[in-house]
């Protein structure tokens, strides 16, 4: 999972303080998550956001989702704001490649009393995908890891998204760098062709939506 800023909302910060104010609350276990991994420092910017994890919720419940997949699992915020929305007897698959902070989202996990409905595997997240059975049975994704591997995911993914799946992918707008033409790195590049790919795959249809850093929601036919 690539680190380069904090994350930052786009919107102007009373609009943002007015949707918070009327957000579902985080509750202890991610509250107290968000301040564990504060300590972290700077790495704490690919943390999502409150805002964020209460989407993550309800379009989890939206989709009455029982088969997850999270690409990218840092300290655990977001993977507990899934789990929390699966239906009964449901679980989440998370790919991550460092021990160190997922050894956090594990104590989180625990205290939210979530540990048996995630599966955490340490690998390359592609060896992971790529070992899951072809079948198109899993309702929904979540993508917020290393920026150049979006396409490479997507592509494993969508074809084992049910019909009717949800995938979702966080930092679409890359702080707004996506518009700004002198932005040539790395990262921002592969935000560019990962959202061109979307937009021109005739297999989903998507929306880009201003939340956060940018989370594009791709509903698969």
């Amino acid at each position: 999972m690539a680190v380069t800023r904090n994350r930052q909302s786009l919107l102007p910060p009373d609009v943002a303080a007015y949707i918070a104010e009327r957000t579902a609350p985080p509750g202890e276990v991610l509250v107290d998550l968000q301040a564990r991994t504060r300590e972290l420092g700077r790495v704490a910017g690919m943390q999502i956001g409150p805002d964020q994890g209460a989407l993550l919720t309800l379009l989890t419940r939206l989709v009455g989702a029982r088969r997850a997949v999270e690409v990218g699992t840092f300290t655990g915020f977001s993977s507990i704001c899934i789990a929390r929305g699966l239906a009964p007897g449901g679980t989440l698959l998370c790919c991550d490649v460092s021990e160190t902070y997922t050894a956090i989202a594990k104590e989180a996990w625990a205290e939210a009393g979530l540990t048996d409905v995630i599966d955490l595997r340490i690998a390359p997240a592609l060896e992971t995908l790529r070992a899951l059975p072809p079948d198109p049975v899993i309702d929904l994704v979540f993508i917020d890891a290393d920026k150049g591997g979006y396409a490479s995911y997507f592509d494993e993914l969508v074809p084992r998204v049910r019909p009717g799946g949800l995938l979702l992918a966080d930092n679409t707008l890359w702080s707004g760098r996506v518009v700004d033409a002198a932005a040539t790195d790395d990262d921002t590049t592969a935000i560019r062709a990962f959202n061109d790919k979307v937009a021109a795959d005739d297999r989903v249809e998507s929306y880009l939506l201003p939340i956060g850093d940018g989370v594009t929601l791709i509903r698969k036919f």
